[in-house]
């Protein structure tokens, strides 16, 4: 084997190691990422506003071979004073509600609660 052989089984599992650190590094800060977000949201109040529905999109994720895959749905609303904010919704909303709909949007920090459409 020689000297390539002696290199290759000192920096493989070096670099194996490096990779596990930073997934778990990665998971962690993703973890205290939704933890900070749901807290910031718990100690926000609730609040409804005049709002218009400017765009939707959906985000399709896995799916490939025998892995399921899962929708995620997004609206952007506008508010009076020009602001936007966009929100992640289910799907039973975002099939609900179209493009152009204005209204009052309910929510609470970035938490979606509800949208009720102007009856015009």
């Amino acid at each position: 084997m020689g000297e390539t052989g002696d290199v290759m089984f000192s920096v493989v599992p070096v670099i194996v190691g490096l990779g596990f650190i930073a997934v778990i590094g990665f998971v962690l800060f993703q973890s205290f990422k939704g933890v900070s977000e749901w807290n910031s949201n718990n100690q926000s109040p609730q609040q409804s506003s005049k709002a218009k529905l400017v765009s939707k999109r959906a985000l399709v994720q896995g799916g490939a071979g025998e892995a399921r895959a899962h929708t995620s749905y997004f609206m952007t609303f506008q508010f009076e004073n020009g602001d936007r904010i966009e929100m992640r919704v289910k799907g039973k909303e975002y099939g609900m509600l179209a493009e152009g709909d204005e209204g009052l949007l309910t929510f609470q920090g970035t938490r979606y609660l509800g949208f009720e459409r102007n009856s015009e």
